[in-house]
């Protein structure tokens, strides 16, 4: 093979895990942000750190998705993105099931979407993990597997529609120490 051909193949790797680790990214962020509103507009009185620390999930999620918008092709910082995205869409899940604890939402399903979401950032955290640092097409596709698990079931517990417009999101103020400390 010539050199030419090999580096065109390379490339061609290359886009391939941008696009799927990119779309990883979006589908946590976009689960974040929907799980945001549904507490919000859920939440009772006694729920407002469940709406903060839900609302600022989503901002973590949003921001890893600019820092990936942002990045030149890096499948291992490009991982941890989608890792960082799926992590804060872990923890927006989790004020999803605390508020609707206290709905007529409470049940089965609402378990099943938690451990669905704890599942894909393992798996996202798996993908972008060393020495492969989000490389290793097997470990890719079960955080691709898991991260549709994770839309499916939080649909189920009816903290996001599907077809429904993903809120925005505002980043806020996106500090490189703070940056830095969630290793983007």
């Amino acid at each position: 093979m010539t050199e030419r051909g090999n580096e065109g193949e390379q490339q061609a790797a290359a886009a391939a895990l941008r696009k799927g680790h990119a779309a990883r990214a979006e589908s946590a962020a976009a689960r974040a942000a929907a799980l945001s509103r549904y507490t919000e507009q859920h939440a009772s009185d006694g729920h407002a750190d469940a709406v903060w620390k839900a609302a600022h999930a989503a901002r973590v999620a949003a921001q890893a998705l600019a820092v990936f918008a942002e990045s030149s092709a890096d499948a291992a910082a490009e991982s941890r993105c989608a890792r960082n995205a799926a992590a804060a869409a872990a923890q927006a899940s989790q004020m999803g099931q605390l508020v609707a604890a206290d709905t007529d939402h409470a049940g089965a399903a609402l378990e099943l979407a938690l451990k669905a979401a704890f599942k894909a950032s393992q798996a996202a955290g798996a993908a972008a993990g060393a020495p492969h640092g989000g490389a290793r097409e097997e470990l890719n596709v079960a955080a691709d597997v898991a991260e549709a698990e994770a839309v499916s079931a939080a649909a189920q517990a009816g903290w996001i529609r599907p077809g429904e417009s993903v809120p925005s999101v505002d980043i806020g103020v996106r500090s490189s120490e703070v940056l830095s400390m969630l290793h983007f």
